[in-house]
């Protein structure tokens, strides 16, 4: 068993790279992938884990792409963490983000929630917070009664206390991952809203612009989205990957390894990976 999309709390997870390794362990996972959003600083601590437990990891990242509807994340495989043109792009990804929290905070604070930026970083393991910490502190003061409910009414895309940031183009982002010697998957391709045909044609655009692979097999996949994922990849010649996308305790329902409980992504999905990748 493999999990090939899981995050830390490098980003938005909320267990360390070393207790995400021992559960995978565990768990019985053959490999693991950690992609992190935006963030290639976990890549030491994380390979050290795997060599320690006997997993074999794989160095990830996961990037999210500018569109004007819905939403597109590019996942990089096997990318070197310390190439300087990913570091300087990831940088000012990190940048646009730390402006676009305090812009959250500000609305949050007008719509009459009482929330400090101690507060919501104190939720965030590392450096990097995101919108999933004002959750986490909006839930924890009683402003809200979930986190979904956090989302659904005040940080949501369109909603009050919304606000954006900088993004990649979704070519700029494959273009990243594959100078760092990475290998670009879109990211479960449901989220991005699109009929079959646009979606046929937004991966032909992607396909040309060096994307290498399709995340079919993810949690929140019906069998209908899977199958249609795993016909674009090969009608268009890419890798099929698959990933729980675990945050821990951020989504507990979502489970390592399995997602909600049925999720099954085959091992021999991590040859054709290895293979665009040169390893």
């Amino acid at each position: 068993m493999i999990d090939l999309h899981t995050h830390s709390t490098f980003s938005d997870g909320s267990l360390t790279p070393e207790a995400l390794v021992a559960l995978a362990k565990n768990l019985g996972l053959t490999a693991l992938a950690l992609t992190d959003h935006d963030c290639t600083a976990v890549h030491a601590r994380f390979a050290a884990a795997c060599s320690a437990d006997g997993v074999r990891g794989i160095p990830g990242v996961e990037i999210s792409a500018d569109v004007r509807e819905g939403t597109l994340h590019m996942l990089g495989y096997f990318v070197n963490g310390d190439e300087p043109g990913l570091r300087a792009t990831l940088g000012e990804i990190q940048h646009g983000r730390e402006l676009r929290n305090r812009r959250i905070l500000e609305r949050l604070r007008a719509l009459g929630f009482a929330l400090t930026w101690e507060e919501v970083a104190s939720y965030a393991g590392e450096d990097v917070v995101g919108r999933p910490h004002f959750a986490q502190a909006m839930l924890a003061k009683g402003f809200v009664t979930t986190r979904e409910e956090a989302f659904d009414l005040y940080l949501g895309k369109g909603k009050p206390a919304y606000a954006d940031r900088f993004r990649l183009s979704p070519e700029d982002s494959i273009a990243a991952i594959r100078k760092a010697g990475g290998v670009a998957v879109l990211a479960h391709p449901s989220t991005m809203g699109l009929g079959p045909k646009a979606l046929n044609e937004a991966v032909a655009g992607l396909k040309e612009a060096g994307l290498g692979g399709i995340e079919a097999y993810y949690s929140e996949h019906t069998a209908d989205q899977q199958a249609m994922c795993i016909k674009l990849a090969r009608k268009f010649g890419l890798a099929v990957t698959g990933g729980s996308d675990f945050h821990g305790d951020a989504n507990p329902a979502v489970r390592l390894g399995v997602g909600f409980g049925s999720l099954k992504v085959p091992d021999s999905l991590l040859a054709d990976l290895e293979r665009l990748a040169g390893k």
